[in-house]
């Protein structure tokens, strides 16, 4: 084979071979037309604050709402500024990485701050 196949767009697995129209993948089933368009990359992924308002790398953002921080006895308090955010493929929604004074390092969810 002198082509290289794209990965199945469901599991990323590399095995996928043609059948006919279609390619299709050994390891989950998934059946797909090679027209199809490709997944979005995650550089083309818009994502916005809670307001609609959107969001970049080093943006500054503010906390909309009280958050509990486990092992905190306070948490985040709505208003915290958070400054220079870095936005990531996380872990269920939370698509924010940052450093929160008096907290450090973390991951927020965009629909719980505001752009300043």
């Amino acid at each position: 084979m002198s082509e290289k196949l794209p990965p199945c767009p469901t599991c990323s697995g590399e095995y996928t071979y043609e059948m006919g129209a279609l390619l299709v993948c050994p390891e989950c089933g998934h059946e797909w037309s090679p027209s199809d368009a490709p997944m979005a990359d995650s550089a083309d992924r818009v994502i916005n604050d809670s307001v609609g308002n959107v969001l970049a790398d080093g943006d500054t953002v503010t906390v909309v709402r009280t958050l509990k921080v486990k092992g905190s006895p306070t948490g985040i308090k709505a208003g915290t500024k958070v400054r220079n955010i870095r936005l990531v493929d996380g872990v269920d929604g939370h698509d924010i990485d940052c450093k929160v004074d008096g907290f450090g390092a973390m991951q927020l969810k965009s629909s719980v701050v505001k752009k300043v």
